[in-house]
């Protein structure tokens, strides 16, 4: 794994880069961070087996985990951060870049905690990616708050602690410690846009179409996840091809950091391999008459 840093039409877009042990990647999967985190929520280091690169690598995937526009390198050019629209674009200009210079395989697959499976949503649901889009695997993210507006992020910080996290059993014993370096300040865009997520999520859900997977963890408290909510969910998202709703237990919001962070990645993981099962095995496009 390391350091990369792309130019996203003209914004500097930092990341971490996990390549495999054989000549060309299987495919990509971009890995999106929640708010007030950065790139490196999914290099887990408290506990052996944390690290989605580490598991990446070894079933063939490379893993790009970039900062999102706001954070990182961008935070300079972006003090302010980027609405979800101008993160997207970002986002996408990253990603050609990329490609440019990088195998990416079969195509991306995107793995989004929290904040950045709003953006993952954005983008499957906007224009075309400069590479094919394989699926979506979004933990942390739902359609319907659990909370009242009052206790949304804000400028005193990105939520309560019990929210952000849940029971502290939930984590290895060294996990603040070695989280302390990809803390971040949520920009201000970012906070004054999440009270707004339900009505950009009605816009947005009828138009995403990919194979998409949402995982709820079991001490999830930011999102309703209970089964009317899940219910209004997947009609929401009635055009996904193929929509699959998760829980996982003895997980708290930060999954990827948590005591299960190997399982829920391995099932997000398994899910791209479906994915990619699921485009080998389809009818091939039938030509036209002469």
């Amino acid at each position: 794994m390391r350091a990369i840093t792309l130019d996203a039409a003209g914004i500097p877009l930092s990341g971490l880069l996990g390549t495999v042990r054989e000549d060309a990647p299987r495919a990509t999967v971009l890995a999106l961070h929640g708010g007030g985190m950065s790139a490196a929520y999914f290099d887990g280091q408290a506990h052996p087996g944390q690290s989605l690169f580490t598991l990446g690598s070894r079933l063939g995937f490379q893993v790009l985990a970039l900062d999102r526009p706001g954070y990182g390198a961008s935070a300079g050019r972006l003090p302010n951060g980027r609405t979800l629209a101008g993160q997207a674009r970002t986002v996408r200009a990253a990603l050609a870049r990329f490609a440019a210079g990088h195998e990416v395989g079969a195509g991306v697959f995107v793995l989004a905690h929290s904040f950045g499976g709003k953006l993952a949503l954005t983008c499957a649901a906007g224009a075309p990616l400069p590479v094919d889009l394989l699926g979506l695997d979004i933990s942390g993210c739902g359609h319907r708050f659990a909370v009242p507006a009052a206790r949304l992020p804000s400028a005193a910080g990105p939520g309560h602690w019990r929210l952000n996290w849940g029971p502290l059993r939930l984590y290895p014993p060294d996990t603040f410690r070695a989280c302390a370096d990809m803390v971040a300040p949520m920009p201000a865009l970012e906070r004054a846009e999440a009270g707004r997520w339900p009505a950009a999520f009605a816009r947005l859900a009828p138009r995403v179409r990919v194979p998409t997977r949402l995982t709820f963890a079991e001490h999830e408290a930011w999102w309703r996840h209970d089964e009317q909510a899940l219910a209004e969910l997947r009609a929401r998202l009635g055009a996904v091809e193929h929509l699959v709703v998760d829980r996982q237990a003895d997980a708290g919001h930060n999954i990827s950091l948590g005591w299960c962070a190997r399982t829920y990645h391995l099932r997000a993981l398994a899910f791209l391999e479906e994915c990619l099962a699921r485009r080998a095995a389809a009818p091939a496009p039938r030509q036209a008459a002469a």
